[in-house]
């Protein structure tokens, strides 16, 4: 198939494909007319990349995963190196989540406090804050 249809196939560009291909994740097949030709595996490949950047990878992090396809495994993550991606990114969540939830804790708190010196009281008006 051509670019084309591949990216129409993939729900991608074809400068997402020509960018991938620079970036050495989408193989480069030239036909005897000069066209750029893929084929099924490659649609694989392009789904793979897409699935992982859809739930937060980067796309250097997905060439693990393709190497695999690549290398004729069944799937992307059923190589020692695509469960180590797993298992970092994993790890980053896990930071993210504990810096989300520190966060909220100190919002929680201003909120209280907030409610707090509040209760009971009118808020107060709006004041204006141009200077003259």
């Amino acid at each position: 198939m051509r670019i084309g249809e591949l990216a129409e196939r993939a729900g991608t560009s074809t400068r997402t494909l020509r960018y991938y291909e620079s970036r050495g994740l989408l193989p480069a097949r030239r036909s005897d007319n000069g066209y750029r030709t893929y084929d099924e595996d490659d649609l694989r490949l392009l789904r793979q990349i897409r699935t992982l950047q859809d739930v937060g990878f980067e796309l250097e992090e997905t060439r693990p995963f393709v190497d695999c396809l690549r290398a004729g495994h069944p799937a992307g993550d059923s190589c020692p190196a695509s469960l180590e991606v797993y298992r970092r990114k994993l790890a980053e969540l896990d930071g993210l989540l504990g810096e989300l939830s520190g966060v909220r804790d100190q919002v929680a708190r201003q909120l209280a406090a907030a409610e707090r010196a509040t209760a009971g009281e009118e808020p107060p008006a709006p004041r204006c804050q141009m200077t003259g």
